[in-house]
């Protein structure tokens, strides 16, 4: 895999529950590149998403994402795998019983991290990136949609990954509300990070153009938008 490739598949088939969902299966992402994901309902984007952080099998072909071969991956190395990727959810998923800081110490601790004053300077790092270091303390039920969506962006910053992985981060929120997650997802990759949303919203599409790669038919189809 190339050194500035972040996912580089090359004729693979994507199984669940041992039925083919994708075959024949061939795209790459560069390192800050910003692609979009789309298909209809059932056209395997989950399933790809899946794959992609080990959650589902790869079988055929070659299936790289940052510096681990999914076909060749062990399962000790999954963890490892998933540090160097972030992934934000339509549904926020945020721990609703605990605060903002008790939210993203959680996964720091979770993935490793022992240090207070280290875990406590990098929440206030990605809580500044997102626009939020005043929520710090607040419950999810007091902050607005596109503020839990914020957070949940600072969640998946946390580790420094490669990689985020962005599941119709908009699909829950307004127009107004969807734009400025978009100025920010947007801003993220400018400043160079690598970021792989799956969206059906095509207004979206032709608002922040870039690459895209389609699920269609049993395969995907790499394509581009004019801006």
């Amino acid at each position: 895999m190339d050194s500035k490739s972040v996912i580089s598949a090359n004729n693979v088939s994507i199984f669940q529950h041992n039925k083919c969902i994708l075959k024949d299966v061939n795209f790459e992402i560069n390192e800050g590149e910003f692609v979009y994901l789309i298909g209809k309902t059932g056209s395997g984007k989950s399933s790809l998403l899946k794959t992609l952080y080990a959650d589902l099998p790869a079988k055929e072909g070659e299936f790289n994402i940052a510096g681990y071969d999914l076909r060749k991956i062990k399962r000790n190395e999954i963890p490892m795998l998933r540090r160097k990727i972030g992934i934000v959810f339509q549904d926020f998923q945020l721990l609703y019983d605990r605060s903002v800081e008790d939210n993203l110490s959680f996964v720091l601790d979770a993935t490793g991290w022992k240090d207070k004053v280290a875990i406590s300077k990098r929440i206030d790092e990605v809580l500044m990136q997102v626009g939020l270091p005043h929520k710090r303390k607040s419950m999810p039920h007091q902050l607005s949609g596109g503020e839990q969506q914020s957070i949940a962006i600072a969640r998946a910053l946390l580790n420094d990954p490669t990689l985020i992985l962005a599941d119709e981060p908009t699909g829950n929120l307004d127009p107004e509300t969807t734009n400025d997650i978009m100025d920010l997802l947007r801003d993220i990759s400018a400043k160079g990070k690598t970021i792989f949303m799956a969206t059906h919203n095509y207004n979206l599409i032709l608002k922040y153009p870039s690459r895209i790669i389609k699920c269609d038919e049993g395969t995907v189809i790499n394509m581009r938008i004019n801006s």
